[in-house]
C-alpha cells in the first residue's frame, strides 16, 4: 500500500478526528503542522504524534497529507505545498464539495490528488472519531491510487463509494439536505409544537421518537415502505386544515415537501389517484 505515513495540514475539527481515528485503526499518523501552532500542538497529543513547525518537514516524512483546513483555504495551503518536493505524494482533502481538481496541474509535480469525504458530521474534536467507523466514506481522484486507497478505508469498516469528481457539487447537495436541512425542517417542527403551548424541550422530547423511528425504518425498510401519513392516504381535507395554519414560508416548504413525497406515493400505490391532491399542492398544470 502507498500509504505508509500520514500528515495533517490543518488541525481543526476535522484533522483532530480522522487523524485520531487512522491512529487508534493503526495507521502511521505523522503529525500536524497548523499556522496555529497552540491547534497543532494540540492535535499531536491528542493523537500521540508528531507537532510540525516547518511545512517542508511535514510533507518530506508524510508519504499521503491530508489537507485539513476550511474548504476556502485549500487551494490556498497547495499553492504552498506545490512548492516543496511532492514526487509521488499522495494530496488529499476531506471537502464535501469540492473535488481533487482543486489541485491544479498537481501531475507536473509527479503527485496524485484526492478528495476523501466522510458522509458523517464531525462535531467534537475530541470525540467524534469513535463513531468515524460507522461514516459512508467518497472518493475520487487519480486512478492509480483510487483502489488501493478504497481498500484501505473498508479495512477499517467503512462502507466507500467511488464516484466522479464532476458529480461532486450534485453529490454534496445531498449531504446537506438531509443533514443540514433537516435540521430546519425540525426547528420548523419545533417552532410549530411552541405555538402550541410546548417549550423547546418537551418539543424536542415530543419529536424525537417520530424522527427517531422514521429514520430507522428507512434504513430497515427503505424511503417507499416507510411512508405514512395524509400525503399517503390522500387525505386532501387534512392537508388543507394544515395549511390554513401555517404562516407563508412554512406553507411554501410544506407544500413542496409534500409534493416530493407524493412521487413516493404514486410509486407505492399505483392503483390511487392523487389528482386533487396533487391539484392543490401545485404539482400539477
Amino acid at each position: 500500500m502507498i500509504i505508509i505515513n500520514v500528515g495533517f495540514i490543518g488541525a481543526g475539527k476535522v484533522g483532530f478526528s480522522i487523524g485520531k481515528y487512522l491512529k487508534e485503526n493503526n495507521i502511521s499518523v505523522t503529525g500536524y503542522y497548523s499556522k496555529s501552532e497552540d491547534s497543532s500542538y494540540r492535535a499531536s497529543i491528542f493523537t500521540n504524534t508528531s507537532q510540525y513547525k516547518s511545512l517542508e518537514n511535514i510533507v518530506r516524512e508524510s508519504d499521503a497529507i491530508f489537507i485539513t483546513t476550511p474548504d476556502d483555504k485549500i487551494k490556498e495551503v497547495w499553492n504552498e505545498v506545490n512548492k516543496l518536493s511532492i514526487k509521488n505524494k499522495l494530496i488529499c482533502h476531506c471537502s464535501g464539495s469540492l473535488s481533487s481538481n482543486i489541485f491544479s496541474n498537481i501531475n507536473q509535480y509527479g503527485a496524485y490528488g484526492y478528495s476523501i469525504h466522510p458522509m458523517f458530521a464531525i462535531s467534537d474534536k475530541h470525540n467524534s472519531y469513535k463513531s468515524l467507523k460507522k461514516a459512508f466514506i467518497t472518493i475520487e481522484g487519480h486512478e492509480k491510487y483510487l483502489k488501493e486507497i478504497e481498500n484501505k478505508i473498508m479495512s477499517l469498516g467503512n462502507k466507500v463509494k467511488i464516484i466522479n469528481k464532476e458529480n461532486k457539487p450534485l453529490y454534496h447537495s445531498s449531504t446537506v439536505i438531509v443533514s443540514n436541512l433537516v435540521l430546519g425542517l425540525i426547528n420548523n417542527g419545533i417552532k410549530t409544537l411552541e405555538q402550541c403551548g410546548f417549550n423547546e424541550n418537551e418539543a424536542i422530547e415530543a419529536l424525537y421518537p417520530l424522527i427517531e423511528f422514521n429514520i430507522k425504518n428507512i434504513k430497515e425498510k427503505g424511503a417507499l415502505e416507510s411512508l405514512t401519513g395524509p400525503i399517503e392516504r390522500g387525505d386532501l381535507e387534512t392537508i388543507k386544515k394544515h395549511c390554513s395554519f401555517l404562516h407563508e414560508r412554512e406553507l411554501e416548504i410544506y407544500k413542496l415537501l409534500s409534493l416530493s413525497i407524493l412521487d413516493i406515493a404514486k410509486r407505492k400505490n399505483i392503483d390511487k389517484n392523487y389528482d386533487n391532491l396533487e391539484g392543490y399542492l401545485g404539482g400539477l398544470k
